[in-house]
């Protein structure tokens, strides 16, 4: 057996006896794991996923810059796994996140090259990643479309029209200053890099700290919070209390909308070009996997903004570890789709109790 199919089992194998559904166990050890195993399931993982990668990737990946490089290479993933979160626990879904950071890359860009103003960059970004989140609320929440083809026609739609305005180019642009909004950041006191500078926390690293801190107060401290969660656990029940449904979802998908742009702001600056045809692809698949691993029903009304942080770093270090070993990439694909399999099933098992 070589060294591929080994790592692949052994993965398997770890999130498998965390995560996977208890069938045959009596009632006194379905009780056991449904009040102390489960809703700790993401963080267990994620704890011997990392134990597992320090006794056996030793070096590598324990070094303060590669931990780095993790979060720095899965900050933009997570912020939008953030805002996909709050839509999700609405009830609602969003596949069109990935190809809205393709075209509000190519705007942001495009702005910055034509104006030199980086605040209007900035601007066009995160603005327009509002107003592409309002249309899609729009055609949710008055529109009456169900989430997943409303969002559906938007993957397809935005990216089409980033390839247009673009002749399928790529993007690119010389302004430096734009380029350290992802290659700045604060120096970490008594750390550095394999270079001897100090080692930095990026500023797309501290974004994501700041908006996941952000999205866990608006979901657990809010009004607008505690009926997005009514939302999601009965529409019709919320409305009989008064709840403006409609205006919730709309909400929601407004602010998933501005955090996809600033993730297409960091995204952009991090390459200082942006691709149409690439840029962005698959981060909806990448953010809702994320999201499901950390616990929260796809079926709406339950989930954690800290534990859909889990997720993002389990699948971050996941694919860590393969590239450190040298595995094929193509395998990672396929460890992602076991490790929501099992996220799936426990959330199933877990309704059932």
């Amino acid at each position: 057996m070589n060294s591929e199919a080994r790592m692949f089992i052994v993965i398997v194998l770890i999130l498998a006896s965390i995560l996977l559904g208890v069938y045959n166990l009596n009632d006194r050890y379905k009780r056991f794991i449904s009040k102390y195993i489960q809703p700790y399931a993401a963080l267990i993982a994620l704890i011997i996923l990392f134990l597992f990668d320090v006794f056996w990737l030793k070096g590598p990946f324990y070094d303060a810059e590669n931990l780095r490089n993790i979060m720095t290479q899965n900050a933009s993933k997570g912020m939008v796994a953030v805002g996909m979160t709050l839509v999700i626990i609405g009830g609602g879904i969003d596949l069109s996140v990935g190809s809205m950071v393709g075209l509000l890359g190519v705007l942001c860009l495009l702005t910055l090259n034509k104006t030199g103003s980086i605040p209007g960059a900035v601007a066009v970004a995160i603005l327009g990643g509002g107003v592409l989140g309002l249309f899609n609320g729009l055609l949710i929440s008055l529109g009456r479309i169900a989430p997943f083809v409303a969002t559906l026609a938007g993957l397809g739609a935005f990216r089409s029209l980033a390839l247009a305005i673009t002749n399928a180019g790529q993007v690119t642009t010389e302004n430096k200053m734009f380029e350290s909004i992802a290659g700045k950041g604060i120096p970490v006191p008594g750390l550095h890099s394999g270079s001897g500078q100090p080692l930095m926390l990026n500023w797309p690293i501290l974004i994501f700290v700041l908006v996941s801190i952000m999205g866990t107060l608006i979901l657990n401290r809010s009004v607008f919070g505690r009926r997005l969660i009514a939302t999601g656990s009965n529409e019709q029940a919320a409305e009989y209390s008064g709840i403006k449904t409609s205006q919730v979802k709309l909400l929601s998908y407004v602010i998933l909308g501005l955090i996809t742009g600033l993730a297409s702001l960091c995204i952009a600056s991090q390459y200082n070009s942006a691709s149409p045809s690439q840029q962005g692809l698959y981060l909806e698949l990448d953010a809702i996997a994320a999201v499901v691993i950390g616990g929260t029903s796809l079926a709406g009304g339950r989930g954690q903004i800290g534990t859909t942080v889990i997720g993002v770093l389990i699948l971050g270090i996941v694919d860590n570890m393969l590239a450190i070993k040298g595995i094929d990439s193509n395998w990672q694909g396929c460890v992602k789709g076991v490790i929501i399999l099992l996220a799936v099933l426990l959330q199933r098992n877990s309704s059932r109790k």
